[in-house]
């Protein structure tokens, strides 16, 4: 996608959000809010885990780069990956691009125990209320399509209600902003949005600036198990995984497989160290600026 596409399905999903909050004032759905459960607990507790990376399982029927399948019910899907041992499940809602609903979110919600992360393109408080209403603990808010005060002000509604948030960055700017706008949970994505291009080495130029005490989470790239090991040792907390899971016929098996290899005995308990050891230089000496 180019920069002007880019806008122009910014101009698009907020005009959906209009003609939304016609028919369902934001009143409204704040009172509907009021009778939801509680989110889940902090990503914290399902996610970091000493010396092993998550896989954030995610159900996406398409993108702009592809479908990848046309399945009604999203349940089974859901239920299988918490079989196979995601810690976490990502539903994304976008319509146009995604083939995606928050009716998707609300089966998924009812059929899981796992924690939820709505993914959509968030641009405004009213669908942070309609992630809600709809069951997510948790929302992904993309920098680059957010000033840094619109940023600031959707991440702290979102905590305000309760749910955690996932700051998607591409590069180590946005990853500066994120930090600064209190994020606790910064996600990497290898893939370039202007373009569609995937570059699994995004993460080793952008995770030296995310503080140890912030989930870093790659994003894009990964086909199989030998990917989330490399996502792993690079130092990702978690790896969150779409598309080759919805075009696998085995997809339960497949997130065994990738949990698995997050967990392999080689990688180092201490995540600092993991990305110590992927930027140790040719000499012998540690090359590595990441914060404590």
């Amino acid at each position: 996608m180019k920069v002007a596409e880019l806008d122009a399905i910014i101009a698009h999903t907020q005009r959906k959000r209009a003609l939304r909050e016609e028919r369902v004032s934001l009143d409204e759905l704040k009172r509907a809010c009021e009778s939801v459960p509680d989110p889940l607990r902090h990503p914290d507790e399902y996610l970091r885990s000493d010396g092993a990376t998550s896989v954030i399982a995610e159900i996406k029927r398409a993108s702009p780069w592809g479908v990848y399948s046309d399945i009604e019910d999203p349940t089974p899907l859901a239920q299988a990956f918490e079989r196979g041992g995601a810690a976490m499940l990502s539903v994304v809602t976008e319509s146009s691009l995604f083939n995606g609903s928050y009716e998707d979110l609300s089966r998924v919600r009812a059929a899981t125990e796992l924690p939820l992360i709505c993914k959509d393109i968030i641009l405004s408080a009213y669908q942070l209320f309609e992630a809600r209403r709809a069951g997510a603990d948790a929302v992904l808010l993309i920098a680059q399509f957010l000033s840094q005060p619109a940023l600031e002000g959707l991440l702290e509604r979102a905590q305000s209600l309760g749910m955690s948030v996932l700051v998607e960055t591409h590069s180590r700017l946005d990853a500066l902003r994120a930090l600064e706008a209190g994020a606790v949970m910064i996600g990497v994505n290898a893939r370039d949005l202007s373009t569609g291009v995937v570059d699994r080495h995004v993460i080793d130029e952008v995770i030296d600036v995310i503080p140890t005490n912030v989930l870093a989470i790659a994003e894009s790239g990964v086909r199989g198990p030998r990917d989330v090991f490399e996502y792993a040792r690079a130092g990702a907390d978690a790896v969150l995984v779409g598309e080759a899971l919805m075009r696998s016929d085995q997809p339960e098996e497949l997130v065994a497989e990738m949990v698995s290899a997050g967990h392999h005995p080689s990688l180092l308990a201490d995540r600092r160290m993991r990305v110590r050891a992927a930027h140790k230089g040719a000499d012998g000496t540690w090359n590595d600026t990441r914060r404590e």
